[in-house]
């Protein structure tokens, strides 16, 4: 496959102020060229206005069903959430029960769905699918997001496979992949970001544009302007402004300028 293009994503637009006002800088100034939207997070509509600013940015829809909120009313996924309507984060446990409970999975489609219509809801053309930690490795939330995303004309979803994943996670990428391939689903072939998510500085980010393998590929990040608090507990670590500073880089403007690859999101490189 010869060289087609790159896809530089924002995740978690919608989380927070913070992160909203970095996706913006980052399109607007920087080389961002998509973004990945929650939609029952607490900035959300903050998120959609910015969005509705710029309809060169491409947004996708970014499904939540671990560690966040949920959009659905809390008693209607009550066996899912917690009484204030968030997904525990633990993965594994509830990676289990989603194989074996008939009820939790009629309530994964409830607010799966209701993830969907909320995202149509905005009005903005929906680029691409995604969720939050990768959830949709898995294959229960991977066939109701299949069946589900084709009403609301999902084309394209993220392969979060990396060209070094680790050899335990490839059986379910490679499923992942040939489940997207089935259903017509476009994909990028390696996506960088996982080794080094909440860290992808600016030399991480020259590191993958000058090491891209050849094919669809998507860079993604978790850019945020500073402030005094986590955005959230499970992103201490996080360095969003180091990964701002790389978006905004003029190293790394100049890297991608010299590769002369083709940038944009998933519909830029879809077939009509």
């Amino acid at each position: 496959m010869s060289r087609q293009g790159l896809i530089i994503n924002a995740d978690d637009f919608g989380l927070h102020a913070r992160v909203n006002l970095a996706v913006e800088q980052a399109f607007t100034q920087g080389v961002l060229t998509s973004t990945s939207l929650m939609v029952g997070a607490p900035a959300a509509a903050q998120a959609i206005e910015i969005a509705r600013r710029h309809p060169s940015l491409r947004v996708g829809l970014h499904i939540v069903l671990a560690d966040g909120r949920a959009v659905s009313a809390p008693p209607s996924i009550a066996s899912i959430v917690d009484d204030r309507g968030y997904f525990p984060d633990a993965m594994a446990r509830e990676g289990v029960r989603f194989f074996f409970s008939p009820r939790a999975r009629r309530e994964l489609a409830i607010e799966i769905r209701a993830q969907f219509e909320a995202f149509a809801a905005s009005g903005l053309m929906l680029d691409h699918v995604n969720t939050h930690k990768h959830f949709h490795l898995h294959p229960t939330v991977l066939s109701l997001i299949l069946s589900i995303g084709r009403e609301f004309g999902m084309r394209s979803m993220r392969v979060p496979c990396e060209p070094d994943a680790p050899w335990g996670l490839r059986p379910w990428l490679a499923l992942t992949r040939a489940r997207l391939t089935r259903a017509g689903i476009a994909h990028n072939r390696y996506v960088v970001g996982v080794r080094h998510t909440g860290a992808m500085d600016e030399q991480a980010l020259l590191d993958a544009i000058n090491t891209l393998p050849d094919g669809l590929n998507e860079i993604y990040l978790h850019p945020a302007i500073e402030g005094d608090e986590p955005i959230t507990p499970t992103m201490r670590a996080y360095r969003h402004v180091d990964e701002l500073d790389a978006l905004l880089s003029p190293r790394v403007r100049a890297a991608l300028d010299k590769l002369a690859l083709t940038r944009g999101g998933f519909a830029d490189f879809l077939q009509s």
